[in-house]
């Protein structure tokens, strides 16, 4: 069974994105290439962790002894991207899993995504389906700017609550600590 990838090598946009209102938004990765245009949903935890691991492998190449890459420390200016996602928001597929590498022979960092897999999914042979994954591969600068815009997308849901900290509801929050 073929794979089908999503493979952008040098694209114009990568991003994490939302739509909905906090507390109920769906996450999208969402990558560009000329009017070719890829979304995928991801949770919000494998936002946040996506971002992280971005930025260490970026802050460990930066401090490599001898390393020929120009690693920026922060975000470059010309790199932020604040734009919402494009529409309209087609999603491919859900992620299951997401795997980030270096490559040094392009000075790329790489992210590769696949699906969930259903257990139930037994392939009929009058209907294959074929598996899909999305391959980027971004330079370092629009890695950082990455990170950090899916770092402040994540941390723009709901509120903590000081108390217990739960995220608190537009419609108010009901603390579950207990005596209060």
């Amino acid at each position: 069974m073929p794979t089908i990838v999503h493979e952008f090598a040098w694209p114009d946009r990568v991003v994490v994105g939302t739509i909905g209102l906090p507390g109920s938004r769906t996450f999208y990765l969402q990558v560009r290439s000329g009017e070719r245009i890829v979304s995928i949903a991801l949770e919000k935890q494998q936002s946040a962790l996506l971002a992280e691991k971005v930025d260490e492998i970026l802050d460990q190449l930066a401090t490599f002894e001898g390393n020929p890459f120009s690693i920026p420390t922060g975000t470059p200016l010309e790199l932020v991207d604040n734009d919402p996602l494009e529409e309209p928001v087609q999603e491919e597929f859900r992620i299951g899993t997401l795997s980030l590498s270096w490559d040094p022979s392009t000075a790329q960092v790489v992210i590769e995504a696949y699906p969930i897999e259903e257990e139930n999914d037994i392939l009929d042979e009058a209907s294959p389906e074929a598996a899909e994954m999305v391959l980027v591969r971004i330079p370092v600068g629009t890695a950082r700017a990455f990170a950090k815009r899916t770092g402040e997308v994540v941390g723009a849901g709901r509120p903590l609550c000081p108390l217990c900290g739960e995220p608190v509801d537009v419609n108010g929050h009901t603390c579950t600590l207990p005596g209060v």
